[in-house]
């Protein structure tokens, strides 16, 4: 299949000098210039994710437009990415009402896009991505909604990298099959020398000592069914606090304070000296700016992880019963990041069952995830931590 010539020449000469492409996926004609919009309406981690999209897409055709659309409250973890001309963001409004749904729509049918890459796949971004207009658009393969692309592609089982088969679907969408392991981009967030300053006063203020390892606690997942139980976590910062010595702070969103003091109250006594519960970031980029500052981030998995690999801090997760690992497991090296998965300790639990039924017994899973079982990696990462932190602390003198 062919993308058309861009609908944004000033005039006809310029339309002639375009180079037409054939599938974006298999072109190497680096000069085209093409008006894109990529989708990725989902959580943090999603948005983050796909960046590598626009990225890949950036390298691949410099001269291109790039548009990222996510939801608004992910929007912050995009700000900055050099890849991205527009961020257009995808309100609540948009799910409230037809109405506003469907001028949205008419704005995107406005853009007039050449190429449209929809890595969420759900009937919103069907409907823009049909509405779009454009000459082509790419989305994963679903028996039910192929017919509203031009070319769909069906996601791999089996990661070919440490990477994790979340990135290397992603670059599916873009690159053919044989290139993929070649092509594998990191996420980034990317974080102002201002922000990164005003971080480290708030930091400060607060009476934190930034010469003392900072450690990020992912205390609690997004919902129950992804969230160790709060005796398992606070067992899980006892150990911490006693490796590392460090200053612990706490992430979690406000309408989860009852839960983050549970586990705060069931700490040591010890432990708690160590704890800042009151170190809290008003608001996402705020809280990726501290997060910036930190040197180590342990917790569930989820948008606090990813955001943190994006930053290029250490990372220890724990993931829930019914998420798969090598989805989203990136980049683990036993060193920088590392991971549990109860399936790693107890695959008996595991056997013949589905990700719905997993999900529906996630909870009583959780019971079978006790710190006994992964004291001892949790132990080996840690120390390796304090060795790294010690050799650079001294190398910063």
């Amino acid at each position: 299949m062919a993308l058309p010539q861009s609908h944004n020449a000033d005039n006809l000469k310029e339309e002639a000098s375009k180079a037409s492409l054939s599938s974006v996926r298999n072109t190497d004609n680096t000069k085209a210039k093409i008006k894109i919009l990529v989708i990725q309406q989902k959580m943090i981690g999603d948005v983050l994710a796909s960046t590598i999209i626009c990225e890949a897409l950036r390298k691949k055709y410099p001269f291109s437009n790039i548009s990222y659309l996510v939801n608004s409250n992910t929007k912050p973890v995009v700000i900055g990415n050099p890849h991205i001309d527009t961020i257009i963001e995808f309100k609540p409004e948009f799910k409230e009402s037809k109405t506003a749904f469907f001028k949205f729509l008419k704005h995107i049918r406005g853009q007039r896009y050449d190429l449209v890459i929809d890595a969420y796949g759900k009937l919103e971004s069907n409907l823009i991505s049909l509405f779009s207009g454009a000459d082509e658009k790419i989305s994963y393969y679903k028996w039910y909604t192929s017919f509203l692309y031009n070319e769909t592609i069906k996601p791999s089982a089996k990661a070919l990298t440490n990477a994790g088969l979340a990135l290397e679907n992603r670059l599916r969408l873009i690159y053919p099959e044989y290139v993929i392991a070649s092509k594998i981009i990191r996420p980034k967030i990317y974080v102002t020398e201002e922000e990164k300053l005003e971080a480290k006063n708030f930091l400060s203020q607060n009476g934190i000592d930034l010469n003392k390892p900072i450690i990020m606690i992912g205390v609690l997942g997004s919902e129950k069914i992804k969230t160790l139980p709060a005796a398992y976590m606070a067992k899980i910062i006892d150990q911490i606090a006693v490796i590392t010595e460090g200053s612990i702070l706490f992430n979690y969103i406000p309408n989860q304070l009852e839960e983050a003091q549970e586990i705060y109250d069931k700490t040591a006594a010890d432990t708690k000296e160590q704890i800042h519960f009151d170190v809290y970031a008003k608001g996402l980029r705020s809280f990726i700016a501290v997060l910036s500052q930190c040197d180590l981030l342990v917790g569930n998995e989820g948008g606090a992880v990813n955001m943190a690999k994006a930053l290029d801090i250490p990372t220890f997760t724990f993931f829930s019963p019914w998420i798969i690992k090598s989805a989203w497991n990136m980049f683990e090296d036993g060193t920088q990041h590392d991971s549990v998965h109860l399936n790693d300790f107890k695959p008996q639990l595991f056997e013949n069952k589905s990700i719905k039924e997993l999900k529906e017994q996630a909870l009583d899973l959780y019971k079978e995830f006790s710190p006994e079982l992964y004291k001892e990696k949790l132990n080996a990462f840690l120390q390796k931590f304090n060795t790294r932190f010690s050799l650079s602390q001294r190398e910063s003198e």
